[in-house]
């Protein structure tokens, strides 16, 4: 069960958002000694220490800080950009929410704070003088990253498990042994783009080419690709070429390309990819093209006919299946409780809300021992853990997938 006190302000329209600042529940044996003579011995009982009763876990104190920036929102000035960024924060409560209450019917109580973190360290700095944040078992939030590295000593003196549910940094930013890292970095995209081409290509044959313009975001995304190659592919052939036009150059009839495009910049990817499809289908040269893209494109939009066209693979950390049953189940229930259609940040919010509910009902304060044990396949995200001594717990599941019949299809 969680118990909450709600509140509730209009902000646009005739959307009335849920708005919760605080939310309050939810033998040892005779020496024998050999004398020669049969005897009869007398037993004395053992000695039984009274234990105490082991005390039941019964309430999970849960605490969410989101950045509502009510304090920056007038109703009746407000501009769509304002309003958009509280609705990002607002849909993720609310799945949080839900996900917990689905939680609770395994039979455990739930204690849920709802903070408005205002993406501001000095509010940050009021809730932890104030204590509010002690007792929970589990912190979810802040959602950027400055706002987790500012909690990070806290935490840490406080023997606090903190979530990350929406930020792609690299764990090893923050050096916290109980950090939970939900969202994938894009290191782990670049060395799962590099695992599949080695698996599904042969180096005798086949050349890695990455299209790289070498601006920071760019060799991010190449760097783990161009590394892994090095370490762990050595046999494999990897060029590097600042654009399609410069790769074109350098082909080589009879071999199998893997392209990478590293970058997500729009106005770079759209030529680069109507360029390397003009390659692949000219009559005259016949080479063999297949294209990987950056994991930014799953937000972006480009040419589906070249994009099939090209066998285009991404890496993506989620998906959501509209077909399936528990999606369907889902958008009747976030719409019957809230009236609206669930966003992004809704299914991110249940997944996170309803796993570590669950993992506490199941398994009570002690559900950091079976985070790298129990996987999760979410509606939006799936759940397998790693764990580093050093920077905390990761989020290992990620998947492929491929512009195939005019959508996204998974390939693993």
């Amino acid at each position: 069960m969680i118990l909450v006190r709600n509140r509730q302000l209009l902000l646009s329209g005739n959307k009335f958002w849920l708005l919760i600042f605080s939310a309050v529940l939810i033998a040892s044996c005779s020496p024998k000694v050999n004398t020669g003579v049969t005897k009869p011995v007398k037993e004395i009982p053992p000695v039984v220490k009274a234990e105490k009763p082991v005390k039941r876990f019964t309430e999970a104190d849960i605490s969410v800080l989101i950045p509502f920036k009510l304090n920056q929102i007038n109703l009746e000035t407000a501009t769509k950009a304002q309003l958009d960024r509280s609705d990002m924060a607002i849909d993720f409560y609310q799945g949080v929410k839900l996900g917990i209450d689905s939680a609770a019917s395994l039979g455990l109580n739930f204690k849920l704070n709802v903070f408005d973190s205002r993406d501001d360290n000095s509010q940050l700095s009021v809730l932890l003088k104030k204590g509010s944040l002690k007792n929970s078992n589990l912190i979810i939030g802040p959602v950027f990253p400055d706002g987790i590295k500012y909690i990070t000593n806290y935490a840490i003196a406080n023997d606090l498990a903190i979530v990350s549910p929406l930020a792609a940094t690299k764990p090893s930013d923050f050096n916290n042994p109980k950090l939970i890292s939900i969202v994938n970095n894009i290191d782990q995209h670049g060395v799962k783009i590099a695992d599949y081409i080695a698996e599904h290509y042969q180096s005798n044959n086949a050349i890695v080419v990455l299209i790289n313009p070498k601006k920071t975001a760019d060799e991010q995304f190449a760097a783990p690709i161009r590394n892994q190659f090095k370490a762990k592919y050595p046999s494999f052939i990897v060029q590097e070429f600042t654009s399609a036009y410069a790769f074109e150059t350098r082909m080589v009839k009879g071999k199998r390309y893997a392209v990478v495009i590293c970058s997500s910049e729009m106005s770079f990817v759209k030529p680069s990819i109507d360029k390397l499809f003009k390659l692949k289908n000219l009559k005259t040269a016949d080479y063999d093209i297949n294209l990987f893209g950056h994991p930014n494109w799953m937000k972006q939009t480009y040419n589906i006919d070249q994009l099939q066209g090209l066998n285009t693979i991404i890496s993506a950390s989620y998906k959501i299946d509209y077909k399936s049953t528990a999606v369907i189940n889902f958008i009747k229930k976030y719409r019957a409780q809230f009236n609206f259609e669930p966003s992004e940040y809704s299914y991110k919010g249940f997944d996170i809300g309803f796993y570590f509910g669950k993992l506490l009902a199941k398994h009570g304060a002690d559900y950091l021992d079976y985070l790298t044990k129990e996987k999760y396949k979410g509606l939006h995200n799936s759940f397998e853990f790693g764990f580093n001594s050093q920077y905390g717990y990761f989020n290992k599941d990620l998947m492929l997938v491929q512009y195939k019949n005019l959508s996204l299809n998974t390939v693993e």
